[in-house]
């Protein structure tokens, strides 16, 4: 549970990023730098075969969480793309057979969620004690049936619902590995609770992030998986150093400063 504020808003317990709380601050940051976050890259041309230097996003933000939900699968492969790079012509065909083969477990979730946040539901859609015809139960299915690029389908998925579907790679899977306990389905049983902790200071994350930027609102789910896959790769002290260098962090600060 948040029992604790600093600068901006309440500390985030998250056990799955690390032993120590992390400081909403220093969460919004990454956020932002995630976002906004710019890095540099020769660019080549026939008309320039000597090459300049551009700027391009450090991360998926622009090419994923900006993107309009689609239900088309093709659409939908693009946009997972956007965040775990290109297939080869096998892996697309795959990836497409995959979203097919998924299709009635993802409605199956949509069905037994009945309207509720992930974060809104109970402990029993997490656990094998309520299974068979639960959230978790299906959730593990689409895991099994993912095929050899589950990230890319969980990607597409995840962005049309990207309040119920968790959004898993191998490294943030792997970190939460370690804090599940008997009877949880999968780790989605980690994020929900880790979700359901931090009610508060996911609330005034997602309310300051949506607010900040502007071309996307991310919910408190897609904000977890941010910050762990920036724990999980090494990437968050580079993404807060970027954050706190945008505009949005200035307006932010001096927001936070007025209220002083």
């Amino acid at each position: 549970m948040t029992t604790a504020t600093h600068d901006g808003g309440p500390t985030l317990d998250l056990p799955s990023t690390g032993p120590e709380p992390l400081e909403f601050d220093t969460a919004l940051a990454a956020v932002l730098g995630y976002a906004r976050g710019r890095r540099p890259f020769r660019f080549r041309s026939p008309d320039f075969p000597r090459g300049h230097w551009v700027q391009l996003p450090a991360f998926g933000w622009s090419r994923f969480d900006t993107r309009p939900v689609t239900w088309s699968d093709d659409a939908a492969i693009l946009i997972g793309e956007g965040l775990h790079g290109r297939l080869s012509r096998p892996g697309w065909t795959e990836v497409h057979d995959a979203l097919d083969r998924v299709r009635p477990l993802f409605d199956d979730v949509v069905e037994h969620s009945a309207g509720r946040a992930f974060w809104e539901l109970s402990d029993e859609e997490l656990s094998v004690l309520g299974e068979p015809r639960t959230v978790g139960a299906d959730l593990r299915e689409i895991g099994r049936r993912a095929g050899q690029h589950p990230a890319h389908v969980f990607a597409a998925l995840h962005h049309r619902r990207p309040d119920l579907v968790p959004h898993l790679t191998r490294s943030t899977r792997r970190a939460l590995l370690p804090h599940t306990e008997e009877g949880d389905s999968d780790v989605g049983a980690v994020i929900l609770r880790e979700l359901r902790a931090n009610d508060t200071a996911f609330g005034v994350l997602e309310r300051t992030a949506a607010a900040l930027l502007g071309d996307a609102s991310p919910t408190r789910l897609r904000l977890h998986d941010i910050l762990l896959w920036l724990t999980t790769t090494l990437r968050m002290t580079h993404a807060v150093a970027l954050g706190r260098a945008t505009e949005e962090w200035r307006v932010h600060s001096s927001v936070v400063g007025s209220q002083r």
